[in-house]
């Protein structure tokens, strides 16, 4: 080396050596390791993972994000999403599931294979090995669409097609074997009262009357109604081509009538308990794709409301199907996959359909609603809601149905009152409070009050007695259970404070809540509400004694429903056993083997004694059997033991009350089991004289096959009289209130 190279390399030592002694750092000291940043190359399975479960979920518009700029180029997103959610539909489609088998990976592109399974609601699963492409595009790995990664028969644009196999519908019966619900070729009946020839007149309401099964008085009043001119089209029936060949006379020289036959889901005897049996429609769009994936196509008809939606699993069977592969041109490629369909069940209910017909019939003036129980086991015999609807409406093939608009009344004729209605119960209630005040101990039944027409024990206030407000004498003397046979308010409003004052400031309510009230009574295939029953919360001592009071006379913030009524008041009849009501006795299949069958639940007992039990028995005979009773008139000459409580319940400012019968028969018949039974019928008056007769009409058919005496508000049977029936009327009509205050008299007399 040159001594000036040499000088050089020795200059630039020293000055690394000052450099490092300026830094403080001696020759013992490492450098610093030099941080270097790397990012992790992106996972192309990752990527395809979340392709695949964003298509298991069906969220399509997410998938179109994944994709490359290139094939997003190529397919818009409507077209992806509706490719896509064709496959689902046609191959109705409830899960995807899928397996990773291999990947490749390169700097910029990608391929990963998977196993996928596409779940068939019809045709079971369908498994394919296919492969996606990707594309890495900045930092993301992207999908290359191609239809392959779908399934590897619809590339180039194929698609798939399902030729569906439907059983038909199985069939819903009442409890002896009649047919409620099922298809067959029909006959819709109506006529043109401006085309029926004056001389024809009376025939044709005969055919019309016996074709239907309905009063000639009601078919007549349909077709020439008194105060107005006739409609254009009157829907009379739907009967079955049997039942029409059955009834119907010779029909060719009548002028105005028609008949129009079709194939369809019957609802026999023009529809019966709607709300609770249900009906057959299309399924309602925003419903269409939870129904896809069960095997339905969007055109589809389902069980709407009541047992046949609660049975859709039962009554529709197992759909069947071929899948094929379909080219651009509609032609067949190939068959991927093929089921038999299998048949339907069929359902029993507990129904009496007579019963239920007679039921409908004895409310159709009135929004309200009827409950009839088996006492003993719980079953449901009848169950009325009004308004209700036809059925059979439903079918735009029905000729009715193009004049009827459907369903008439809104949705309010769907509100099944029976189970959803909720209700204050007035004086139906004082049978629980007698309960509450007797096992209390601070009460005994055959303890006496005056009744008197004025109650003073809340300060400030003057809560007066029914008798005061129909202008007849106070009741006078009374044991507690004569309380309950007269109804008398006071009794109770005592009963509401003393046991208030007396430190039972729940006993009411938890009372209540023992008899089933507060709580859903557990019927299946039915929705129901719960009612309320709260426990007196009180800011003072005054406000608690007031709702205390409200709460025993059935008042204040307590609600039930009819259904909850008529349960506690078997109850009561059947010894204090509270049963779960059913509706459905059996599911059958096609063989006649039972699927499903249900027994009598028992939901638990009435936290009363054997003696509170028998003496409160003993009030609600005095009801309908004493004089004296609120019920006694309209029970005159039925011919056998009824148990009973009116009630009239409060519903509103400037509203007529609601009216309510609760009550049970006790006729040990070894062929009728007895029967308990609660009416509800919102804003006309009293329990005694609307309800009580209601009651009787139906417990006279289940019995007697009789309907017994007209209603007062009737001209004829199912003939409404619109002067007494209507409230304004009543009160315009010269004489008709005094009437009616006549009858009301004579429904209470003077003890």
């Amino acid at each position: 080396m040159h001594d000036n190279s040499m000088r050089r390399v020795i200059l630039s030592l020293a000055l690394l050596s000052i450099v490092l002694s300026a830094c403080g750092l001696g020759q013992s000291q490492a450098l610093p390791t030099p941080q270097i940043n790397v990012s992790a190359a992106p996972d192309a399975e990752l990527a395809v993972r979340s392709y695949l479960d964003a298509w298991n979920a069906g969220d399509y518009p997410s998938m179109y994000t994944m994709l490359t700029a290139e094939s997003r180029s190529q397919i818009t997103e409507e077209d992806f999403v509706a490719r896509y959610a064709d496959v689902a539909t046609q191959a109705n489609l409830f899960r995807v599931d899928y397996e990773i088998l291999q990947s490749l990976i390169n700097p910029q592109t990608a391929q990963v294979g998977y196993r996928v399974t596409l779940n068939s609601a019809v045709i079971g699963p369908i498994t394919r090995d296919t492969a996606i492409d990707l594309k890495l595009e900045g930092n993301n790995w992207r999908i290359t669409w191609d239809d392959r990664i779908i399934l590897p028969e619809l590339a180039g644009g194929n698609r798939l097609s399902m030729q569906r196999s439907v059983p038909a519908r199985g069939f819903i019966y009442d409890r002896n074997g009649n047919v409620i619900a099922g298809g067959t070729a029909a006959v819709a009946v109506g006529a043109f009262p401006s085309l029926i020839e004056e001389e024809d007149a009376n025939r044709v309401i005969s055919e019309l009357a016996r074709v239907s099964r309905r009063p000639a008085s009601e078919i007549s009043n349909l077709l020439f109604p008194e105060d107005t001119e006739p409609p254009y089209y009157v829907s009379i029936a739907e009967v079955s081509e049997e039942e029409f060949q059955a009834r119907a006379g010779d029909w060719s020289g009548l002028s105005g009538i028609r008949s129009t036959q079709y194939n369809t889901r019957l609802y026999y005897n023009g529809g019966l308990a709607p709300q609770t049996v249900g009906y057959f429609a299309s399924i309602p769009a925003e419903q269409v794709q939870e129904f896809i994936p069960r095997g339905y196509q969007s055109d589809d008809r389902i069980g709407r409301l009541g047992l046949e939606a609660w049975g859709e699993e039962y009554l529709a069977g197992t759909r069947g199907g071929t899948l094929y592969v379909l080219n651009p041109a509609g032609e067949v490629v190939t068959q991927l996959a093929q089921s038999a369909s299998q048949p339907s069940d069929s359902i029993y209910t507990s129904l009496d359909s007579e019963l239920q017909r007679r039921a409908q019939e004895a409310i159709k003036d009135f929004r309200g609603a009827i409950v009839v129980l088996e006492r003993d086991t719980g079953r449901i015999l009848a169950m009325a809601s009004s308004p209700g609807f036809n059925q059979n409406w439903a079918d735009f093939n029905n000729y009715n149905s193009d004049w009827n608009s459907y369903f008439t009344g809104g949705d309010d004729v769907f509100f099944n009152r029976a189970t959803q209605g909720q209700y204050p119960p007035g004086s139906i209630f004082k049978v629980i409070t007698y309960a509450a005040a007797v096992e209390s101990g601070q009460f005994q039944p055959d303890q006496q009050m005056d009744c008197v027409q004025e109650w003073h024990g809340l300060a400030g206030q003057t809560l007066i007695d029914w008798t005061l407000d129909k202008e007849l004498p106070s009741s006078g003397r009374l044991t507690l259970v004569e309380g309950i046979m007269r109804s008398c308010n006071p009794w109770f409003y005592q009963i509401g404070m003393d046991l208030y004052n007396a430190g039972f400031k729940n006993a009411v309510a938890e009372m209540a809540r023992g008899f089933g009230l507060g709580s859903l009574t557990g019927i299946q295939s039915l929705n129901e509400v719960a009612g309320s029953v709260v426990d007196p919360e009180p800011t003072d001592e005054d406000t608690g004694r007031n709702q205390a009071v409200q709460q025993a006379f059935g008042q204040g913030t307590t609600l039930l429903t009819p259904l909850q009524a008529a349960v506690y008041t078997a109850a009561v009849g059947n010894g204090g056993t509270l049963y779960v009501p059913s509706l459905v006795d059996r599911v059958v299949n096609a063989n006649g083997d039972e699927v499903l069958s249900f027994t009598p639940q028992v939901k638990g007992t009435l936290p009363i004694s054997q003696l509170t039990l028998e003496t409160l028995q003993t009030g609600m005979r005095l009801v309908v059997s004493d004089p004296r009773g609120t019920a006694y008139r309209r029970f005159t000459g039925f011919g056998l033991p009824v148990y009973g409580k009116t009630g009239t319940a409060t519903a509103g400012t400037g509203l007529l009350p609601h009216a309510w019968f609760i009550g049970y028969t006790d006729a040990n018949r070894e062929d009728q089991p007895d029967i308990a039974i609660a009416v509800l019928v919102e804003n006309v008056g009293d329990g005694s004289d609307f309800a009580a007769p209601i009651f009787r009409r139906v417990a006279g058919y289940y019995f007697f096959a009789s309907p017994g005496p007209l209603y007062p508000w009737e001209t004829d049977y199912g003939v409404v009289n619109p002067v007494f029936f209507n409230p304004i009327l009543q009160q315009q009509a010269t004489g008709t209130a005094e009437a009616l205050a006549t009858e009301q008299a004579q429904e209470t007399p003077e003890p």
